[in-house]
């Protein structure tokens, strides 16, 4: 069985031969770039160039050998086996050592921190001793009008962008047999508080509704027009497409039910289902923390895929999601924990967490093995190697 059909099989809810490993394949189930170096060295491997896809977060793109060794099945749709033509410049670790990060990202120092610019502003910095960026610039956070809101320059996909995802989506679509990902976003929540500032927006969720209403109407405007373009250019050569919208915190989602069911749910509706209406792909929603209560919702408005699978969060008891939700959404994580175990366990605590939670979330299909969120800069490489060695050792179906 080849890594796409054994995924694809188990998102039928159907036991494959093994169950699929994920190591990258989106932004939320990767590592650190320094993680990665400290595991490269671990494991003896020479050479290579660490290149850090995603800047903000600083993780960096598992290469071949590391995939191959892990015997991971899925792959990010921009991963540059598909030989995407973007620069690459070198770029300082904290560590000491140097990674890449590509050139059309590439920070700028000020002082003792690193920023980046866009359209000559700074929009994020990392200060140093730092290992992420943040973000600094809310360009909607003094809109007061739907006016405002229909003037502010909104990102849509240019006809080269999608000319060249297509290229990349049809090159690893037919010369490897991973599944393949692809990140769209679609955020809802996020992007009001990307937009807005995350405190100013969940004020307009409360008290400035009308408003709140009229800026993510404009933003279900503008996803589904890239939708559009997005599907017909990939929809054919990937299987998975990636929503994301932090929902939860450690001990409760970020609002009730009732809200979510009044100004969020409808927008994310749309969102998934014109995927559903216009495509054959799985909808995969990225949604951190305690999300318990908002389950039902996200499966009616259309979410067949779960990640990260925050166990540690409050009503996230990995036995009772299963019982529960486990015949009509695939977990995608929840391997083992990112917050305590795999930090701070020793390699024989991890490989323990990981073979609990091949026990509970394996049977019957619908789980994908990866950790809770990205590896962290401070997990040991060999806890890493615990985690996805124990994996490989506990992924054949039947699962003991």
């Amino acid at each position: 069985m080849t890594s796409r059909e054994r995924v694809l099989k188990t998102l039928r809810h159907e036991e494959p031969d093994k169950v699929p490993i994920d190591l990258g394949a989106m932004r939320s189930t990767g590592i650190m770039a320094m993680a990665y170096n400290q595991l490269k060295k671990y494991l003896g491997m020479k050479g290579g160039v660490i290149k850090i896809y995603d800047v903000y977060q600083q993780l960096a793109e598992p290469e071949p050998e590391i995939l191959d060794r892990f015997e991971v099945d899925v792959i990010d749709l921009n991963n540059t086996l598909g030989k995407l033509t973007k620069e690459w410049k070198d770029w300082p670790l904290p560590d000491g050592t140097t990674g890449q990060i590509h050139v059309s990202k590439y920070p700028v120092k000020q002082g003792y921190e690193w920023v980046l610019m866009e359209k000559g502003r700074p929009v994020a910095r990392m200060p140093q001793s730092c290992y992420y960026f943040e973000t600094i610039y809310h360009p909607l956070a003094e809109a007061k009008s739907s006016a405002e809101i229909k003037n502010y320059n909104w990102p849509f996909f240019r006809d080269e962008e999608l000319r060249e995802v297509e290229k990349q989506a049809k090159f690893l679509f037919e010369e490897t047999d991973y599944a393949i990902m692809g990140g769209f976003g679609g955020n809802i929540l996020e992007y009001g508080q990307e937009l807005r500032g995350w405190s100013k927006f969940m004020m307009d969720l409360a008290v400035e509704k009308n408003f709140a209403a009229d800026l993510m109407d404009k933003m279900v405007e503008v996803h589904l027009r890239n939708l559009e373009g997005y599907l017909q250019a990939v929809g054919n050569f990937i299987q998975i497409i990636q929503m994301g919208d932090d929902l939860g915190t450690q001990n409760a989602a970020q609002m009730s039910p009732k809200m979510y069911r009044e100004m969020i749910k409808p927008r994310h509706k749309k969102v998934y289902q014109y995927v559903k209406e216009h495509s054959g792909l799985y909808l995969f929603l990225h949604t951190c923390g305690s999300v318990y209560d908002l389950i039902p919702d996200l499966i009616d408005a259309g979410v067949e895929i779960l990640n990260p699978v925050q166990t540690s969060a409050a009503k996230m008891d990995p036995a009772a999601l299963k019982a529960e939700f486990g015949d009509r959404l695939t977990f995608w994580g929840g391997g083992t924990d990112t917050q305590h175990i795999l930090p701070d366990g020793s390699p024989e605590q991890v490989r323990e967490n990981v073979k609990e939670m091949f026990k509970i979330f394996a049977p019957g299909g619908g789980f994908v093995f990866t950790q809770v969120h990205n590896v962290q800069a401070n997990v040991p490489p060999e806890n890493v190697v615990a985690a996805y060695e124990t994996a490989k050792k506990y992924r054949n179906y039947p699962v003991k």
